[in-house]
């Protein structure tokens, strides 16, 4: 099972990093498998360190694909990391073994402290809808865009019906990524 997260890292420097991630769980650890190249991978590599944030605010996962890094952020506890201040729940990890791969290495981490912050209410429709349409955006350039606006569709009706204010603002994030990315393929992109 993928769980969607929004996981936070520094570089060597100290610099925040904020993405979304699809993580798993393997005998008892955390399985990060980022695509290569990527910002996330670089600063587990060096720092082994990262925070895993749960989060019902939809805006960090389209913010991550449309170019919005800047969440507010908190110390983590136990590690040297951020923690994003929108988190229900977070995990801060250490990473404990590298399973390299040229395209998408895998990355095993140790849970080492745990924190809820509230209570996950559960996604409404119109959430689980932003976070798939995050995924497909994230996949732009590997999907052909007939798939990607037949899901809008069929998406866009849990958005219709069951949005809130933040979830139409990250919806529109992502449907402008879309629209920006077909105008950019037929050569019509001004932006």
């Amino acid at each position: 099972m993928i769980y969607e997260s929004i996981l936070t890292s520094l570089s060597c420097k100290g610099e925040a990093h904020i993405a979304p991630f699809g993580v798993r769980e393997h005998n008892g650890l955390v399985l990060i498998a980022p695509f290569r190249p990527s910002v996330t991978l670089d600063n587990l590599l060096s720092t082994r360190q990262a925070v895993l944030n749960f989060t019902d605010d939809v805006r960090p996962f389209a913010g991550g694909v449309t170019g919005r890094h800047d969440w507010p952020l908190t110390n983590a506890c136990k590690i040297n990391g951020v923690v994003l201040a929108s988190a229900l729940t977070h995990q801060e990890l250490e990473l404990v073994e590298v399973k390299d791969d040229q395209t998408r290495p895998e990355l095993y981490c140790r849970i080492v402290h745990e924190e809820i912050h509230a209570a996950f209410r559960g996604f409404n429709r119109a959430q689980a809808a932003v976070i798939e349409l995050a995924v497909l955006v994230s996949r732009l350039h590997m999907l052909p865009i007939e798939k990607i606006e037949t899901e809008i569709n069929y998406l866009r009706i849990a958005v219709e019906k069951t949005a809130g204010e933040r979830e139409l603002e990250a919806w529109q994030w992502l449907i402008d990524k879309v629209e920006n990315h077909k105008a950019a393929m037929t050569g019509d992109n001004q932006a």
